[in-house]
Protein backbone atom coordinates (compact mmCIF):
# COMPACT_ATOMS: atom_id res chain seq x y z
CA UNK A 1 0.00 0.00 0.00
CA UNK A 2 1.28 3.03 -0.59
CA UNK A 3 1.04 5.61 1.96
CA UNK A 4 0.76 9.92 1.74
CA UNK A 5 4.24 10.08 2.68
CA UNK A 6 5.65 7.46 0.17
CA UNK A 7 3.95 10.09 -2.15
CA UNK A 8 4.92 13.18 -0.77
CA UNK A 9 8.70 11.42 -1.73
CA UNK A 10 8.51 10.16 -5.32
CA UNK A 11 6.63 13.82 -5.59
CA UNK A 12 10.06 15.10 -4.32
CA UNK A 13 11.89 12.80 -6.33
CA UNK A 14 9.87 13.81 -9.55
CA UNK A 15 10.37 17.78 -9.01
CA UNK A 16 13.96 17.17 -8.60
CA UNK A 17 14.51 15.57 -11.87
CA UNK A 18 12.69 17.90 -14.10
CA UNK A 19 14.51 20.66 -12.48
CA UNK A 20 17.52 19.03 -13.86
CA UNK A 21 16.22 18.40 -17.05
CA UNK A 22 14.87 22.05 -16.97
CA UNK A 23 18.68 23.58 -16.20
CA UNK A 24 20.05 21.19 -19.23
CA UNK A 25 17.65 22.74 -21.60
CA UNK A 26 19.14 25.88 -23.98
CA UNK A 27 16.79 28.98 -23.44
CA UNK A 28 13.96 28.81 -25.65
CA UNK A 29 10.08 28.33 -25.49
CA UNK A 30 10.11 24.85 -24.47
CA UNK A 31 12.52 25.94 -21.41
CA UNK A 32 10.22 29.03 -21.06
CA UNK A 33 7.18 26.74 -21.20
CA UNK A 34 8.08 24.47 -18.90
CA UNK A 35 9.22 26.93 -16.10
CA UNK A 36 5.91 27.65 -16.40
CA UNK A 37 4.70 24.52 -15.22
CA UNK A 38 7.08 23.87 -12.98
CA UNK A 39 5.99 27.04 -10.88
CA UNK A 40 2.46 25.97 -10.89
CA UNK A 41 3.80 22.46 -9.85
CA UNK A 42 6.12 24.40 -6.98
CA UNK A 43 2.59 26.28 -5.54
CA UNK A 44 0.98 23.42 -5.66
CA UNK A 45 3.70 21.26 -3.88
CA UNK A 46 3.69 23.82 -1.22
CA UNK A 47 0.10 23.61 -0.55
CA UNK A 48 0.36 19.68 -0.27
CA UNK A 49 -1.56 18.61 -3.17
CA UNK A 50 0.38 15.99 -4.96
CA UNK A 51 -2.33 15.54 -8.01
CA UNK A 52 -2.04 18.74 -9.25
CA UNK A 53 1.61 18.88 -8.83
CA UNK A 54 2.00 15.79 -10.84
CA UNK A 55 0.09 17.58 -13.35
CA UNK A 56 2.23 20.58 -13.78
CA UNK A 57 5.16 18.11 -13.39
CA UNK A 58 4.19 15.74 -16.31
CA UNK A 59 3.41 19.15 -18.64
CA UNK A 60 6.67 20.11 -18.02
CA UNK A 61 8.58 17.29 -18.90
CA UNK A 62 6.26 17.08 -21.69
CA UNK A 63 7.07 20.87 -22.52
CA UNK A 64 10.87 19.70 -22.55
CA UNK A 65 10.57 16.59 -24.61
Amino acid sequence: MITEANKSIKTADKMKSVKVAWAEVPSGLKKGTAHKHYQAAEKAYAVKNDADTNKELNAAAHALA
